[in-house]
């Protein structure tokens, strides 16, 4: 039997190996952490579970098909429920917009918050989810480097319509053409975070992320975040995917312009197929420093990173949900300090997500548990302890005048993730959450593709390749990775 190898256990290179053993492969997957899922990992900190990575769910139809290719019922391995409430928002002046996920309430009730005209936000909404359907087949589903792809009637069509799509204009200046209102803007402005990019430079066509959340929905695995990775493991073990974890791969091993193996451990691993589910950066510095890199496309910008507390809170707040945004009142300052000051914003936007608004057994009783976060610049050495110091007190500040409490005296249990232990945990580059950022109206032609005309057989899928960062595109690039690598 053909033999493939995939390197690193996150999203992307579990839905690599459950495919690539559905095609009849024999495949072994190496992670050097000693557990699967990469970035969705989860912990539990004296009473709490945390889920330490992603923590919003879209796009669930991904996970589903790889059950079943398999022939299996998906809700008799990975049952979820769809969110009613998209997220609570929260503004300095005392504004907060709950919103709801059923499209016609969400335009009601906006139009009604924000004062802006149904008409208006339903045609926006609108416009976006045209967006997607139009390009998602050029810039999601399928590899943007292989000639084929721009044969179809769909990309031609997608094609015809781009100077509608908003590629040269900013997400930032695609949303004040829609809108008056500062607020409604900032929270359409926000969807640039989804792939850590900077709104008042990313491509408008970035508007069509909202619809993923809108129009397809948000939703909660019964068992957190974290059953995603672990439910698919699961799957790949049941179909004969060999794991071998603690095990970091040394060297991608060629013979002229062909794959033919790993290097683990000082010793050989064969192979007729490689897929490298780790950072593209690492993969070539790391694991293939005899062949010339791609340096136009390892040097592009990285995106933004992610600065965590995870907080035991002696205490319910009811006005808080499962996703909670409090906005900064200088959005563009924010940014100004993520991509060019490579700092920290006296004012951040803050995160927090509260898993056991849906899984009570998350925290105790009378108890809650937050996974807090910024928006953080990736590590170029910066004094990440002064900064890591400065923003608890800047959040917490920021938290108590929203809620009317005293926060610090309500937490009982903290740990930190900073960028430079995401990128030690990860081998993501500089600790960016989604490889390369999207600040560029060619971002999507950038990225890395899912192959390379220089080794045969050797294959990329994950967050810093195309179509990019996040769990349904990483579902998706394992799926274009699929595709692409010939029958055994």
């Amino acid at each position: 039997m053909a033999k493939a190898c995939v390197v690193g256990a996150g999203i992307a290179g579990l839905a690599s190996a459950i495919r690539l053993r559905h095609k009849g492969y024999e495949v072994h997957v190496f992670e050097s952490n000693p557990y699967p899922g990469g970035k969705m990992h989860a912990e539990h900190y004296g009473g709490y579970r945390f889920d330490l990575g992603p923590s919003l769910f879209t796009m669930p139809h991904l996970v589903d098909e790889l059950f079943e290719l398999c022939e299996l019922n998906p809700k008799d391995y990975f049952p979820y429920v769809r969110k009613k409430t998209l997220c609570h928002y929260f503004w300095e002046d005392g504004t907060r917009f709950n919103a709801p996920a059923p499209m016609d309430q969400f335009v009601h009730s906006a139009a009604q918050t924000f004062g802006e005209k149904e008409e208006r936000i339903r045609a926006y909404l609108e416009k976006n989810r045209r967006k997607y359907e139009l390009t998602r087949t050029l810039f999601l589903e399928k590899s943007l480097h292989k000639p084929k792809t721009y044969l179809s009637s769909r990309t031609i069509k997608a094609l015809t319509a781009i100077g509608g799509l908003g590629i040269f204009n900013t997400l930032d200046g695609v949303n004040r053409s829609h809108f008056q209102s500062p607020k409604l803007i900032q929270l359409f402005n926000r969807y640039a975070t989804y792939n850590g990019s900077n709104p008042y430079s990313t491509p408008g066509i970035m508007s069509m992320i909202p619809h993923l959340e809108m129009g397809l929905g948000t939703y909660f695995p019964e068992e957190g975040m974290h059953q995603i990775p672990s439910s698919l493991y699961e799957l790949a073990r049941s179909q004969g995917v060999i794991f071998h974890f603690s095990t970091p791969v040394e060297r991608i091993l060629t013979t002229g312009k062909q794959a033919r193996g790993l290097q683990v451990g000082g010793r050989e691993q064969p192979a007729e197929i490689v897929v490298s589910n780790m950072d593209i950066y690492p993969t070539y510095r790391l694991l293939l420093p005899d062949h010339p890199a791609p340096e136009r496309t390892l040097s592009q910008e990285r995106s933004s990173s992610a600065l965590i507390f995870y907080w035991g809170i002696r205490r319910v707040f009811p006005e808080l949900d499962l996703h909670n945004i409090f906005f900064s009142e200088d959005y563009q300052e924010e940014f100004r300090q993520l991509f060019i000051a490579k700092g920290l914003s006296e004012d951040p936007t803050v995160y927090i997500n509260i898993t056991c608004k849906d899984r009570l057994e998350d925290a105790p009783e009378g108890c809650e548990n937050w996974f807090v976060m910024i928006n953080a610049p990736g590590d170029y050495g910066q004094d990440w302890e002064t900064l890591v110091a400065n923003a608890r007190q800047n959040i917490l500040k920021k938290l108590n005048r929203n809620l009317g409490c005293s926060l610090e005296d309500l937490i009982e249990v903290e740990e930190v993730l900073t960028p430079p232990e995401i990128s030690r945990r990860t081998s993501s580059y500089r600790g960016a959450l989604y490889g390369a950022a999207s600040n560029n109206r060619f971002a999507a032609f950038l990225r890395h593709p899912n192959f390379t005309n220089r080794i045969r057989g050797l294959y990329f899928a994950g967050g810093s390749v195309h179509p990019g960062g996040g769990i349904p595109l990483c579902l998706l690039s394992a799926k274009i990775v699929s595709e692409s690598v010939p029958a055994p």
